[in-house]
């Protein structure tokens, strides 16, 4: 899809669509009428990236193909190889071995299968007196998991959205001193401003102090290398339709070998680690977009340098504008911007009705008129948390496509704007 792109759409135009002079004095005849559409802008990869092709070919197929992963028979066998392939996929897309990839529904299920006080290593077990996540963090880590409400605590950022790190050492050392054992939850991107944690260097305070480290990777998938051992996580949280899978499909990652949080959904699937017969089409799909986010990075310099483009022509047209997290490292398809006065449920609609699809913040929060949790914990004013607007592209989003935006930026802010 490219920036100035138009579909014909040809429709018949019938003699009544005249006026009813002309219609009285001559009999016209139903003729072709050839409009042109402008495509739709989809600047929204962040809530869900488009469905590739080859994924839903890989799907339909699995689907076709029927089968049991569980079942000896051929079809199931083949429904078997299918995961298995899948698998290898993903985890290479992770840098694990193929059996430290647990699928699941999504990264909400293994963001609370992650998130439990309750241990396996080999062995041992574990019981976690604390968990600690980040302020910015996705609903599903905020809310703390399997984790009791009052063992929950929540860890400041600063005006760019950053963890600060000298709160969580200092966090981490009265812990030590109380004798407590701890699980520390932060997401390696921010999904609404795109920010970049430093999950190296929180990984070494928290292993330094004997815990756990969680992330949910899902925003790093196809802009980051999460094959990176520098990243150190005990455990990742991923999703499918982040990276043009189908929606419902995620995976929990286990760095360690030997750890394993208590099971939530009980069954000898999985390896014994997650219960359920495996969605086999959604998995399929699933190793197809691990295939192609592996891809993408070798796209991250041209996309990061379309954000920097469209947040440069952004800037003179509305001076007032604010870029949230600009100060930090960020992912390069993700800009979220703030204008003072414009409610951003009001422009998500605007511009939906210009053709434009953004949104005002994580869409797991759709639908809910207030401030952005994520703006409020990076200190903005109560006017710009509810003005946040996410701009998020695909890799091959086009210069002529980010022109196009700005031209729709320019009407609809400045028409809100006056208002």
């Amino acid at each position: 899809m490219t920036g100035g792109a138009t579909f014909k759409q040809i429709r018949q135009v019938p003699s009544t669509a005249v006026s009813t002079a002309a219609a009285s004095s001559r009999r016209v005849p139903n003729r072709t009428q050839i409009i042109s559409v402008p495509m739709r802008l989809f600047f929204d990869h962040n809530a869900g990236a488009p469905v590739l092709p080859a994924a839903l070919e890989a799907a339909m197929d699995a689907a076709r193909a029927g089968g049991n992963p569980s079942s000896v028979h051929t079809e199931g066998r083949e429904a078997r190889r299918r995961v298995e392939a899948a698998r290898a996929e993903v985890a290479q897309l992770v840098g694990v071995a193929p059996a430290r990839v647990v699928f699941g529904s999504g990264a909400t299920e293994a963001n609370v299968t992650a998130l439990t006080p309750m241990l396996a290593l080999g062995r041992e077990e574990i019981r976690l007196d604390r968990l600690l996540v980040g302020a910015t963090e996705h609903p599903s880590v905020l809310s703390g998991g399997r984790f009791p409400a009052d063992r929950v605590e929540r860890l400041a950022v600063d005006g760019d959205g950053l963890l600060r790190l000298d709160r969580l050492g200092e966090r981490l050392d009265r812990a030590t001193a109380a004798g407590e054992r701890v699980m520390v939850a932060v997401q390696l991107a921010n999904s609404e401003t795109g920010v970049i944690q430093p999950i190296a260097e929180i990984a070494r305070l928290t292993h330094a102090h004997g815990g756990f480290l969680h992330c949910d990777a899902v925003q790093g998938a196809g802009r980051l290398r999460l094959d990176d051992p520098g990243l150190d996580a005990d455990t990742l949280a991923l999703s499918a339709h982040k990276i043009g899978g189908l929606p419902g499909t995620g995976a929990l990652i286990l760095r360690n070998p030997d750890l394993l949080p208590a099971v939530l959904l009980p069954g000898s699937q999985e390896s014994n680690r997650r219960g359920g017969t495996q969605a086999v089409p959604g998995i399929a799909a699933f190793g197809v977009a691990a295939v192609k986010a592996r891809a993408d990075l070798r796209e991250i310099a041209h996309t990061s340098g379309l954000r920097d483009w469209l947040e440069d022509r952004l800037r003179p047209i509305s001076p007032e504008v604010t870029v949230l997290g600009a100060g930090a490292p960020r992912i390069a398809n993700t800009s979220m911007v703030a204008i003072p006065g414009v409610r951003a449920e009001t422009a998500v609609i605007a511009f939906d009705l210009e053709g434009v699809a953004i949104s005002a913040g994580s869409a797991c929060s759709s639908g809910k008129v207030g401030a952005s949790h994520v703006a409020e914990a990076m200190g903005l004013s109560a006017d710009l948390a509810r003005a946040g607007l996410r701009i998020s592209v695909g890799a091959r989003t086009t210069r002529a496509e980010m022109e196009r935006f700005v031209e729709v930026w320019e009407r609809v802010i400045g028409r809100l704007a006056r208002r």
